[in-house]
């Protein structure tokens, strides 16, 4: 994400809380008082989106001074503080919401993909993401996602074939499926396919897939398929994978493992800001 997109996302969610003026604030604040506060973390985790945090008190108040205390992909003990801020005090609470909410959530990502990379990490699986985001915030969970030590996936539904369950339903199977996407794709498009079986695994492998998604299968299942495909295709295991089976799953040999759960039903991390000294 651009500087320019990025500005015109985090404006339009400003303008999305405060609409026509933040009256808490404009109420209770005088108008030329001064504040330092301190952004810290109560939780254990990733820190991801710290630069984003500062472009909100930037976009809201040009002299606000925010100085981070933490790079993105810094380790957070429940006593870290993130990053301080200095100056009009009224753009300190204004921005704090939304500044928070972007911190928390994708800190939240970049701990769920860390913690899920580093147990598939020891069998040479890669971790991806998917396209199962919130509307308006893929670029930024992507970019979380990398902050926490996964890969991305497909961006979007432009930039790689991924042909799944309806799309072999409607096309008429896999080879029929396979043969359309081959005549449609230009030389530099990847095409993937998902399969359920291995009988699956044999016509994605026939119909010259780039690479084949084993979906919801056994590890034994996996492992079977790793050894039929034989390096002929990238591999890769996704659908209902966690901290109880991702271990399972990169044991069986398969390239990549992806999990929307990275981005789709992560748990915020627990980070605050709280106010100093008021001038």
């Amino acid at each position: 994400m651009n500087i320019q997109n990025l500005d015109q996302s985090l404006t339009a969610w400003l303008q999305e809380d405060i609409g026509s003026g933040d009256i808490t604030t404009l109420a209770t604040v005088p108008a030329g008082a001064t504040a330092h506060a301190i952004i810290h973390a109560k939780d254990t985790g990733i820190l991801a989106g710290v630069d984003i945090a500062a472009r909100v008190f930037s976009l809201l108040d040009p002299a606000l001074k925010f100085t981070k205390q933490l790079d993105d992909g810094a380790p957070l003990t429940k006593t870290s503080v993130i990053a301080t801020i200095d100056g009009p005090a009224r753009a300190i609470l204004t921005g704090e919401r939304l500044a928070l909410n972007l911190l928390q959530h994708l800190s939240g990502v970049a701990t769920r993909t860390h913690n899920l990379a580093k147990l598939a990490a020891p069998y040479g699986a890669k971790l991806v993401d998917t396209r199962k985001t919130t509307p308006g915030l893929r670029l930024l969970d992507k970019y979380a996602v990398k902050v926490g030590g996964g890969a991305n996936h497909r961006l979007g539904l432009y930039d790689a074939m991924l042909i799944k369950d309806n799309h072999i339903q409607v096309a008429g199977g896999i080879k029929a499926a396979l043969d359309r996407a081959h005549a449609y794709a230009s030389h530099m498009t990847k095409i993937e396919i998902e399969v359920e079986d291995l009988a699956g695994v044999e016509e994605a492998l026939e119909g010259g897939a780039d690479v084949i998604m084993l979906d919801n299968m056994a590890p034994e299942q996996m492992a079977e398929a790793v050894k039929r495909i034989d390096h002929r295709a990238i591999v890769e295991a996704s659908g209902g994978i966690d901290e109880t089976t991702i271990a399972a799953a990169a044991q069986s040999g398969v390239d990549i493992i992806s999990v929307g759960a990275l981005t789709h039903s992560v748990k915020a991390l627990d980070i605050s800001m709280d106010i100093g000294e008021i001038k």
